[in-house]
């Protein structure tokens, strides 16, 4: 079927080439967002690998499946636009004056990755030589610690530690060499294992433990009930919201954190729960008591 369609789409048949790479589109997506930590960042990226593809079709000598053939295409577009001087952070939207953070953020321009389109992730299990569970990977505990990362590090550790591809399959996708790939990934999870050992995952998404603990959580928010909001959780919590470059942890730097949020105006708390329904606010390590 695959060959059937490639030489369809090859023939310039549009749809067949649809029906080749739309099974790939969603992981596709998710790979680029890792490597980008932007959901905007990641649709161009992604829309220049399905044209690049389109457009590269006579290229595919078939040594490769079509899935490796579109990573490699989106690994080196990501690549692309993380080395370009032009690249921009997201612009953070307009708040109340806050208290000063814990620190802030590392990666100004991060972004959480909606539960809703991960729901349309196929559950296509990952290479051997995969480290992460695929939901874990998209965490933003671990997806802040990879933009901390050079971009070749970035790449090979996706591609290694998450896609689960062999060390020689990588560095076939990178243009490397195998020595290459095996430095960069020793660099690589050096510097991500302290980040990813520090926050235990939360809950899977849509699970009834992950509803009890949000319910929780949002009717304290939605009362403005900062005492029993912070209440909640335990004291080493730790709150982000992108795309605010702020981050506050510690029971106390979260209590004055909300405190702001509930006397700004009773209307930025309602909309502050509603972005929590939807993960756009982040509370990373809220483990109730």
């Amino acid at each position: 079927m695959t060959g059937e369609l490639l030489s369809r789409a090859r023939g310039g048949d549009r749809t067949a080439f649809t029906a080749l790479v739309e099974p790939h589109r969603r992981e596709l997506h998710v790979h680029c967002y890792r490597m980008l930590g932007s959901l905007q960042d990641a649709e161009d990226a992604l829309q220049e690998t399905l044209l690049a593809a389109w457009l590269g079709l006579d290229g595919f000598e078939g040594r490769s499946s079509v899935r490796t053939w579109l990573y490699r295409i989106a690994t080196n577009r990501c690549l692309n636009l993380l080395r370009s001087p032009g690249r921009q952070p997201v612009t953070a939207p307009a708040a109340p004056p806050l208290p000063d953070p814990t620190r802030l953020g590392e990666a100004p321009w991060l972004q959480p990755y909606p539960d809703l389109l991960l729901a349309e992730l196929p559950e296509r299990a990952p290479g051997p030589e995969a480290r992460y569970e695929s939901r874990e990977a998209i965490s933003l505990a671990f997806v802040t610690a990879v933009q901390l990362l050079p971009p070749s590090q970035r790449a090979v550790l996706l591609l290694r530690d998450v896609l689960g591809y062999r060390a020689r399959e990588t560095a076939e996708l990178l243009g490397l060499t195998e020595d290459a790939v095996t430095s960069a990934l020793k660099r690589a999870r050096a510097s991500v294992a302290p980040a990813h050992s520090a926050h235990p995952p939360p809950p899977p998404p849509g699970t009834a433990e992950e509803r009890a603990l949000l319910d929780r959580f949002v009717t304290a928010l939605t009362a403005l009930d900062v005492d029993a909001l912070v209440a909640l959780m335990t004291d080493d919590v730790w709150v982000r919201m992108p795309p605010l470059p702020f981050e506050y942890r510690g029971s106390e730097a979260v209590h004055r954190f909300f405190t702001v949020i509930r006397f700004s105006n009773e209307a930025i708390s309602c909309a502050v729960a509603a972005a929590l329904r939807n993960k756009a606010i982040v509370v990373t390590k809220a483990n109730f008591r």
